[in-house]
Formats: C-alpha cells, structure tokens, sequence
C-alpha cells in the first residue's frame, strides 16, 4: 500500500497557491470567474474540504482527484457544479454530494474505499454517468437502488468485491452486464461498453 506523504494541505491552502499562480501577470484570473478548476494530483495533497468552496461560485466542472481526501463536505456553495471527479482519493462514502443534487450530472469516483455509495447519490436524480471502479461494494442491494436514478445511462463498476467474486466464478462479462441490467433498466453503457440489445431483452422478458 501506499504510504501517506507526511506533508498535506487543506483546500484553503490549495485555492491560496492557486490564486499566487493564476492571479498575477497579463492574464490574471479570477478563480470565481472558473467555470472549470483542477485541483487533481495536487502536491503537497490535498487532505480536507473547507469553506473555501464559497469562491467557486461558477464552478460547473470540479477535479479534486488524486489527493487524500476522506470527506465530501461544503459542497452547498457549488450551485452549479455538473461534473466531480474525486477518484483516487480516500473516501468511504459519497455523503454530502447531495447537496449538489440539483445540478449534478456526473460524478467520478473510481478508486476510493466506497462501500455504500447509494448514500449520498440517490439524491441527485439528474445523474447520467457515475464512475465507481475499484471500490469496496459487495452488495446487490446497493446496485439495485441505482434503478432509483431516471437519467443514469453509464456506470463503471468493474473491480469491486461484487464484481470481482461474480466474473472469478465462472461466469462471462455478459453475464455480468445481464445481471446488472436487469437491476437497473435504464442502462445503456456498463464498465466502458454498450449494453447489447438491451431492448429486445426487455422486451421478451415482458
């Protein structure tokens, strides 16, 4: 595994140094004013939120990947984040993203330790695409609320518990797709491919 980097800033510290480099020169700009910002890979990481995320009032696309953040909090300010990527992080839970559940569309979170991700984003009914790849999810039940989602159309899923126990006992990725879809109907792209004749499944199932 791993070792942590001894040193880690918080997300105020980050928006500090941000603004040091974006905020000087010919083309100055003012992080309110972002309609994207990147925070991923950030060095020394990022380990906390903070209510530094009132400045990112424009914001609609936010990276904060790649750090060591363990909670998702003080999202109440970005009223108009669409997409969050937060992959390769340590959170446990996707709690605190509902705050976001009017605008959001997309969420990454692949490679974290999320064990119940339906907390938090069943809330948000305009979620097309969610990325939880490499995760800890080992029940059908969490899988299954997604159906509860009307706008979903992709999700990765591949390399949790769940999947992984599933596709080592013999069974084929098409099995795996079936098995999913039949949880959730709305599906149209699964693990980074299209669920095949997904609609004349239904159909003779119906």
């Amino acid at each position: 595994m791993t070792s942590k980097p001894n040193k880690k800033i918080s997300l105020k510290e980050a928006v500090k140094l941000w603004e040091d480099k974006n905020g000087k020169g010919e083309n100055v700009k003012k992080i309110g004013d972002q309609l994207e910002l990147k925070f991923n890979g950030w060095y020394p990481p990022i380990e906390k939120l903070d209510s530094s995320t009132s400045v990112f009032t424009k914001c609609e696309f936010l990276s904060i990947s790649t750090n060591m953040i363990e909670r998702l909090n003080h999202f109440n300010y970005l009223k108009c984040l669409r997409i969050l990527s937060v992959g390769r992080n340590f959170l446990k839970t996707l709690s605190g993203i509902e705050a976001c559940a009017d605008t959001l569309e997309e969420i990454w979170a692949s490679y974290n330790q999320i064990e119940k991700p339906s907390k938090g984003l069943l809330s948000c009914k305009k979620l097309r695409t969610i990325y939880l790849g490499n995760n800890w999810i080992r029940e059908w039940t969490e899988i299954s609320r997604f159906n509860e989602l009307p706008e979903l159309e992709e999700l990765v899923l591949i390399g949790n518990p769940l999947s992984d126990q599933f596709l080592s006992s013999g069974n084929e990725f098409s099995d795996w797709q079936r098995e999913v879809w039949k949880k959730i109907g709305q599906l149209k792209k699964l693990d980074g491919y299209n669920i095949v004749n997904s609609s004349a499944e239904k159909s003779e199932e119906a």
